[in-house]
């Protein structure tokens, strides 16, 4: 959510950020804010200026009964019995006026970083740079859901019948190669400097609001039924929720942390389910960083970050590169956003595995952190990226270290989370 000052000072700007979003359906909104902000702000002063004047004539009334001027103190209580309607019709009309500006502040894109590409949509998306020799063996890579199946590693049929589609059970090996990419994932993040945490798995309809927009949250949430309750996406949400409605310490910045969680997504829409395998379902598991720092030091932070993601899956053994997102691929609450793409042998192209954001003070004007400074409280900047999500990037994991023979090597770094071992060998 931008500053409702920018649609006050330069409401060009506003309206140049959004066509450059390719979103021209919410230019009205940003004329009907303008209006609704300045009717509000006459409504407060009217409201300001009664309350005023009605305390001075309060203080009138005992003056004139002592001096025995009853006539004209009725007159008084007469007059400020009239202010008291218009107050309180103020009082009633100006909460609502307020609260639809908010409404329609939320919808309002944030204003992107300079740097943002210009595109339609994510076709447009930029290629920055490739980290890693992407390489297609002589021999045939099967299909992840074969490479698992091969070496008793899935059950989807079971899943079916126990949670429906989109649901898996993992087994043996890859079971627990899934988990040791977790575990290495938060040793790799503490290592960095990045303090672990387990947050609640279950946030407020009001820090959801805070940390996404409306659609993205339909699109995506699961709803718990008779309960304020949501099953998060992403521990990204309880994260930064972790930080509503606090004044931040100069010597706490700044924070970065690093969380797991199981995460849940409808999946629904135009993606839609992937019926044989694990690249797009129900629940999966994430390792996550977030930070929160002064807004001078947001872009620095953004670089840091991805650069982390891109450090953990070369040494995991898997070619990946940075893509820049379109503005037109750019959620509303972001400043700038880049995925992490991981190389598929088998597709001979690359696919997503994680996503970097910084969102300016967009979260934080919603949550309400913030910092006291010289000239008075600010909001901060809040960050957020992937460091591994599995079972997508055990996918990754999966195809750049699959051998001819049906055996998957196990990265170097993994091996000490998998007992030692070295190989995953098929079934006999």
């Amino acid at each position: 959510m931008i500053d409702i000052k920018l649609i006050r000072d330069n409401e060009d700007l506003v309206k140049e950020n959004i066509k450059k979003k390719f979103q021209d359906e919410k230019l009205p909104l940003v004329d009907e804010v303008k209006k609704l902000d300045e009717e509000a702000r006459k409504m407060q002063v009217e409201g300001d200026t009664l309350k005023a004047d009605k305390n001075k004539l309060s203080k009138e009334i005992g003056t004139l009964m002592r001096d025995g001027k009853k006539d004209e103190a009725d007159k008084v209580k007469e007059e400020i019995a009239k202010m008291n309607e218009k107050i309180a019709k103020i009082d009633e009309e100006l909460p609502e006026m307020q609260n639809k500006i908010k409404d329609i502040m939320m919808k309002i894109p944030q204003i992107m970083d300079e740097s943002v590409p210009i595109g339609k949509d994510d076709s447009e998306n930029v290629e920055v740079e490739r980290f890693g020799d992407p390489v297609v063996p002589k021999y045939e890579i099967p299909h992840h859901a074969d490479i698992i199946l091969n070496v008793g590693g899935m059950d989807k049929e079971a899943a079916g019948r126990t949670s429906g589609e989109g649901f898996y059970f993992l087994l043996g090996d890859i079971a627990r190669l899934h988990e040791a990419m977790i575990a290495y994932a938060r040793d790799f993040m503490i290592d960095a400097g990045f303090t672990y945490a387990i947050p609640p798995f279950m946030i407020h309809s009001d820090v959801v609001t805070g940390v996404m927009s409306f659609p993205e949250m339909e699109a995506m949430m699961y709803k718990i039924e008779n309960e304020d309750l949501y099953l998060i996406g992403t521990s990204e949400h309880s994260m930064i929720g972790k930080f509503k409605g606090q004044i931040i310490k100069d010597e706490e910045l700044p924070i970065h942390m690093t969380s797991y969680s199981p995460c849940f997504r409808k999946e629904g829409g135009s993606h839609g389910l992937e019926e044989r395998g694990l690249y797009r379902v129900h629940q999966f598991e994430k390792q996550e960083m977030i930070v929160i720092c002064e807004p001078e030091d947001s872009m620095e932070w953004y670089e840091k970050m991805w650069k982390l993601t891109v450090d953990l899956f070369r040494n995991m053994d898997v070619p990946v590169r940075q893509l820049e997102c379109c503005s037109g691929d750019l959620a509303d609450l972001k400043v700038k956003s880049c995925d992490v793409e991981a190389w598929s042998p088998r597709q001979q192209k690359y696919f997503e595995v994680g996503s970097c954001s910084t969102l300016g003070d967009a979260q934080a004007r919603r949550l309400g952190i913030r910092k006291k400074g010289e000239n008075g409280t600010y909001y901060l900047h809040t960050l957020n990226n992937t460091v591994v999500a599995t079972p997508r990037g055990l996918i990754a994991v999966l195809e750049n270290n699959y051998n001819e023979d049906g055996s998957i090597n196990i990265p170097k770094v993994l091996q000490p989370y998998m007992g030692g071992k070295e190989k995953i060998m098929p079934i006999k």
